[in-house]
């Protein structure tokens, strides 16, 4: 989430103003306002803790208040100390915004240099997959901790990737790099070969949506170029040249379907986001990226995404790429719960990953009616060709290219 230094300054002041409108009376009465205006902007500048960091605690002192933590918003930062001196609140302020260029080497970008990173949610390989990143993604690099990185992908998810998926880059680096003509592998699964010979040394496995830098042509191969420097060849036939695949995309729910459905059978993998398995949102996510478009990441966010289709089990105003949405609603005592996601692809069917990427219907009289997606419906919203701030188009946005 980008935020511009001075927009929301009057609406984070009011926020902070509601939540702590009575003078303090005691340390502990203080020390809690003092927490209180830290979480009202943390409600301000990171509603959502898987795309915005603002992790910031204050602890009482002799002498006011330690307020320590880390950010990836210097705004949310000054913004803060604007609070406290505003309230007259003594404090001390130790904390860190974040990128750490100098614990970085200033490699405060990087670009994934393998078929698929796996990123978790801790620093550790038995923590938590919480999403996935395609060769040649571009991330932002935040910080070290050992052999892992703080990264945050382009539609904003944070989250740790070890030393062996990202080539981490200066800034300088990194536009070099964007400026190198690409090339996108297409095939759900492939390989990249030593030489440009179909029976050449392996050099690494392919999926669909990888982008390579593209060096040469050799008869019926490309030559490309990964991240770390390593260079192969990938048959013609199963890869593009990147600007010429981007301006040729037509796009419509047809596309959309027929790109799902490529993806028929794949396996159901928590947090994944590409042909060697995927989630729900991953599924839909992977899809769209397939087809120009970058999504947000989970079916809790896509659903805030574009327009409002159908909240009635309407399906007649559905069309093909439209997302449904499922989960339980809200009550007079609990929030909704979005926990999943399809796409719809006409004649009264979804296509989803749920155990498997597979087809389901909606059509109440057939015989493989899914009652249980049926009864957990919550609403549908079209994406495609819609204007919203969490949907980027290649085309308008590239992420890969200059």
């Amino acid at each position: 989430m980008k935020i511009k230094k001075y927009s929301f300054w009057t609406l984070v002041l009011a926020a902070v103003l509601v939540s702590c409108n009575e003078k303090p009376e005691t340390a502990s009465e203080e020390k809690n306002e003092a927490q209180v205006i830290i979480d009202s902007l943390e409600n301000v500048y990171a509603p959502d803790g898987r795309v915005a960091l603002f992790d910031i605690e204050a602890e009482k002192n002799a002498e006011g208040f330690t307020i320590e933590g880390e950010t990836n918003m210097p705004v949310a930062a000054e913004d803060l100390e604007k609070v406290l001196k505003q309230k007259n609140i003594k404090f001390t302020s130790n904390i860190e915004t974040l990128p750490d260029a100098e614990g970085l080497d200033n490699q405060t970008m990087g670009v994934i240099k393998i078929s698929v990173a796996n990123l978790r949610e801790e620093p550790r390989h038995a923590s938590q997959l919480v999403t996935q990143a395609t060769l040649g993604m571009p991330v932002k690099v935040y910080k070290k901790e050992g052999s892992w990185y703080y990264i945050q992908t382009p539609e904003g998810y944070l989250a740790w990737v070890d030393y062996g998926g990202v080539q981490n880059m200066t800034k300088e680096a990194f536009a070099d790099w964007k400026s190198t003509e690409k090339l996108i592998y297409l095939n759900p699964y492939g390989k990249s070969l030593k030489s440009a010979k179909n029976d050449a040394e392996v050099v690494s496995d392919l999926v669909a949506g990888d982008i390579l830098e593209l060096t040469s042509e050799e008869g019926n191969f490309y030559g490309i170029s990964y991240p770390d420097g390593r260079t192969a060849f990938v048959p013609k036939t199963k890869a593009k040249p990147y600007k010429s695949w981007l301006e040729n995309l037509d796009v419509d729910g047809e596309t959309l379907v027929a790109t799902g459905e490529k993806l028929m059978g794949l396996p159901y993998l928590w947090g994944g986001t590409s042909p060697k398995g995927v989630d729900c949102s991953g599924f839909t996510k992977t899809v769209y990226f397939l087809n120009g478009m970058v999504i947000p990441r989970d079916a809790s966010q896509q659903i805030h995404t574009g327009v409002l289709v159908d909240s009635t089990k309407n399906f007649d105003n559905l069309v093909a790429g439209d997302l449904l949405f499922f989960g339980k609603p809200k009550t007079d005592s609990t929030k909704e719960r979005v926990i999943h996601v399809g796409m719809w692809i006409g004649d009264q069917k979804f296509i989803h990953a749920m155990g498997d990427v597979h087809i389901s219907t909606m059509d109440t009289t057939a015989e493989d009616f899914d009652e249980y997606n049926y009864n957990r419906y919550l609403r549908t919203k079209r994406i495609l060709n819609e204007k919203d701030k969490g949907l980027q188009y290649l085309k308008e946005q590239d992420i890969f290219t200059e």
